[in-house]
């Protein structure tokens, strides 16, 4: 069977399931809606949360991105893997605690402030529709290639199964399809990840594999004049590494999609076994994707040594590629430098081609195409939700129709996600950057905005409102601007070149550390400078922190 005939039938069956599940699932009220009846068990939320973490960035780009940046691509898997055991130990067991539903539920209770609901509503939209551009970006390059439809098309097919599951089941769907897709997208990485070890080397083990290929490859690089793979420092400079890593790490606890999985769970003795699960799931995939970025690259360019420019041209999985537009063979000459060559290889078809470069069967090149759209949807899934109830329960319910019923607010909350869905698809369709850089910009919001809200609201009682508005709204401010300034390019005289090229060093995906620092520096100030929070607020910060309740005689203790 061919490769298109492969991923049908693997497209055809994963999608059938993922309906299923929603049918089975679907709900009639607002708590299975939005934190899915908080009945899901551990293990299942802990393969949900690996899902809705490793999305299209992780499946697709991720791999993609270390092999074409070598060391300095290392800040995606230390800053991304990082920054869930900060989630994990910093936020998640005192947000399910405080329990609610939402991020902004947490702001406006802690806070006591319906403004500040309405601005941590506005941050939690902003930085999913960022974030959920990256994931319909990887939609469409997945169909474009394998099902041999225009990205456009292939965005509009994942933005109906999206809807499908999203609005029958709400969170409660697309948990249990999140737990269907982390299961084929596990299998469809690891799978051929396996092979090319053992064929590269014997050794069916990537990890352990990695010993072996990375020396060779460094060997290779250094002949074709390109430099040492493992060299530190060559695309990005110490400071950026620093600031992306920081970035990365403090985004992904910030990340409203994430921090709600933790809510879905019975209690706080659960959300701490779905983190310990989660982190095992999610570690099988990252501790993998540095062999695959290897594994591809090296293929590459042994490839380019032994053939040239014209000759790579006859090969099978470069010309595909080229049909879809994301391998630009026009430009190859012989002749050409290596450094030139890679240049025209679009980042985000890494991982999905590297079954075709290792010649594997097309049962695996159609299983891996299942598995990229697997993540990317899992992840846009988790994001239509938390955008839905922004709009529908945190503006709408809370604010707008206070009295409104739980049929009327079901009923808002899924028309949000077909609103949403029509957003998410023009941005997946006209894109900001490619897959990784796009989700990075998220993390540099999300960690600009929602992280030091979140830790100052938990373990600094005297923090307020007057603070976390002012404080939110500085970073997200400054940080949007300084991405969309780095991103923004005017002609002068003729040549394109940025509006402003980085901040004190600082390029476009590592200035959300910037925002988060001044966050941080706004909130405390304002705090101090306004009074404190009603006492109230305050015992209710001492009761977070505590895995059991706290009589009134302790309370006082630890206020005294």
């Amino acid at each position: 069977m061919s490769i298109i005939g492969w991923t049908f039938l693997w497209v055809g069956i994963t999608f059938s399931v993922y309906i299923g599940i929603a049918v089975w699932s679907r709900v009639s009220d607002t708590a299975g809606f939005y934190v899915a009846g908080q009945g899901i068990p551990a293990v299942a939320n802990g393969m949900a949360v690996g899902a809705d973490w490793m999305s299209a960035a992780s499946f697709i780009s991720m791999a993609g991105l270390v092999s074409f940046l070598g060391f300095d691509g290392s800040v995606y898997l230390m800053g991304w893997t990082g920054g869930y055991v900060l989630l994990a130990i910093l936020l998640a067991p005192f947000l399910r605690k405080f329990g609610e539903y939402t991020v902004p539920d947490f702001v406006a209770k802690r806070y006591y402030s319906n403004t500040a609901r309405v601005v941590a509503a506005v941050a939690a939209i902003f930085v999913s529709f960022t974030y959920v551009a990256g994931q319909m970006r990887g939609v469409g390059v997945v169909f474009s290639r394998f099902l041999e439809v225009s990205v456009t098309w292939g965005v509009v097919i994942g933005m109906i199964i999206v809807g499908i599951y999203a609005v029958l089941g709400g969170m409660k769907g697309v948990t249990w399809t999140q737990v269907a897709q982390y299961c084929v997208l596990i299998v469809a990485y690891l799978i051929p990840t396996f092979a090319i070890a053992y064929t590269l080397t014997g050794n069916p083990i990537p990890q352990i594999a990695i010993g072996e290929v990375l020396p060779r490859l460094d060997g290779l690089q250094q002949e074709l004049g390109l430099g040492a793979y493992s060299g530190p420092f060559s695309n990005f400079s110490m400071l950026n590494v620093f600031c992306i890593t920081v970035v990365l790490m403090a985004g992904t606890a910030g990340l409203p999609h994430v921090i709600v999985r933790f809510y879905t769970v019975r209690d706080v003795k659960s959300a701490r076994w779905s983190a310990f699960w989660a982190l095992l799931f999610i570690g099988l995939l990252y501790t993998a994707a540095p062999a695959v970025a290897m594994f591809s690259r090296f293929y590459i360019l042994d490839s380019f040594a032994q053939l040239g420019a014209s000759g790579m041209q006859e090969l099978g999985w470069v010309q595909n590629w080229a049909q879809t537009g994301l391998i630009k063979t026009q430009a190859w000459t012989d002749g050409m430098a290596p450094g030139a060559l890679l240049d025209t290889i679009d980042r985000d078809i890494i991982v999905l081609a590297t079954p075709e470069l290792a010649n594997l069967s097309n049962w695996v090149v159609g299983l891996v195409a299942a598995g990229g759209l697997a993540a990317a949807l899992s992840t846009a899934s988790g994001l239509m939700i938390v955008i839905s109830s922004s709009l529908a329960h945190d503006i709408y319910g809370e604010i707008i129709n206070p009295d409104a019923s739980d049929q009327r607010r079901l009923l808002v909350g899924r028309l949000a996600i077909f609103a949403g869905l029509v957003v998410a698809g023009l941005l997946g369709i006209y894109p900001p950057g490619f897959v990784a850089e796009v989700v990075a910009f998220a993390f540099g919001l999300a960690a600009a905005s929602f992280f030091p809200i979140l830790v100052l609201g938990i373990f600094w009682k005297r923090c307020n409102r007057q603070g976390a508005v002012w404080g939110l709204i500085t970073g997200l401010a400054f940080t949007f601007v300084m991405i969309v300034l780095m991103r923004a390019h005017v002609v002068v005289p003729g040549v394109e070149t940025p509006i402003l090229d980085t901040f004190l060093g600082i390029n476009a995906q590592g200035i959300g550390v910037v925002g988060m620092v001044l966050n941080f520096v706004v909130t405390v100030a304002v705090t101090k400078a306004t009074p404190a929070p009603p006492q109230d607020v305050q015992d209710m910060v001492e009761q977070i922190r505590y895995p059991r309740t706290l009589s009134a005689e302790e309370l006082r203790a630890g206020s005294a």
